[in-house]
């Protein structure tokens, strides 16, 4: 399965130690997103719509209320890069 180019780079970042972080509002309803590097930078293309697509293709997950992280599936749709760009 092919994924796009912003969904492979946030894979890459997840891969590498990075994490997924949601807030909710009142209504419990998921608010804001934001992707983190291992190293705590964000990442700013990353917007509601595309954790949503990565949570559909089951690419993250998230364990007893921690952050989302990158799956096993998720690890075989990203394609490696021995440069990481």
């Amino acid at each position: 399965m092919d994924i796009s180019r912003t969904e492979q780079r946030v894979l890459h970042l997840l891969a590498q130690g990075g994490r997924i972080e949601i807030k909710r509002d009142d209504r419990k309803k998921i608010a804001v997103v934001s992707c983190f590097t291992r190293d705590g930078w964000t990442y700013p293309d990353f917007d509601l719509e595309l954790f949503r697509k990565l949570k559909r293709l089951r690419a993250i997950r998230s364990q007893t209320g921690q952050p989302y992280r990158i799956t096993e599936r998720g690890l075989r749709l990203v394609r490696s890069q021995p440069d990481n760009r």
